[in-house]
């Protein structure tokens, strides 16, 4: 939670921030569950803006963290260091968006759900940094750009052995292969039952 008191409600009064706190975990997991993200209790450094305005507090902040995950291509192990911006508009529970007292209007529900209230002068930033670095995410990381990735046949990391290759054979001659193989071996065969009459002569 962050603490709006010291910022008044003046319009236009400004005050910065540098914090560091720690990744959560779990469900609250910052980034994409089981492909990359920021370990949990891992530090985000963060630097923020607020500032004060009729309807509430508009606070616009960067996120700095070091993300961990494993390559898309070739599934070995990779770390990068990630920045985030983001910003989200706190609003006065009792002002409108002309900071106008609402405490006399009927509530529009449609509108609640667009707004992110303070709470007793306090917000919560870890929804907004949530979305923020998700947003700020490769969908698909890589532990370098030009990854090979791994062999189709035998799953070794091709990065590894620039040179790994397995000799292709066209399946449209593998089952005439396969009967030239059984020919040879009956032919091996008609073979050595010729030799065995040659030898059976020469005993007699």
């Amino acid at each position: 939670m962050f603490d709006t008191h010291e910022l008044g409600r003046r319009p236009g009064a400004l005050q910065r921030l540098t914090r560091t706190i720690d990744a959560p975990s779990g469900d609250a997991i910052f980034g994409i569950k089981g492909v990359i993200g920021v370990p949990g209790g891992a530090p985000v450094d963060l630097e923020l803006r607020l500032e004060s305005v009729m309807e509430g507090v508009l606070v616009t902040g960067t996120a700095r963290a070091r993300v961990e995950g494993e390559c898309v291509r070739c599934l070995e192990p990779l770390e990068r260091e990630l920045e985030a911006d983001f910003q989200e508009m706190f609003t006065y529970p009792d002002a409108d968006d002309r900071g106008r007292s609402k405490q006399a209007e009927p509530a529009d529900d449609a509108e609640d759900e667009d707004v992110t209230p303070l709470e007793d002068g306090l917000f919560d930033l870890e929804p907004v940094l949530r979305d923020a670095v998700v947003l700020a995410l490769p969908m698909q990381p890589v532990c370098q750009d030009d990854c090979p990735g791994l062999c189709a046949e035998c799953g070794a990391r091709l990065a590894d052995d620039p040179d790994h290759h397995h000799d292709a054979v066209d399946i449209r001659w593998a089952a005439l292969q396969g009967l030239a193989d059984s020919l040879q071996d009956g032919e091996k065969d008609e073979m050595s039952g010729a030799e065995a009459g040659v030898d059976e002569k020469q005993e007699k």
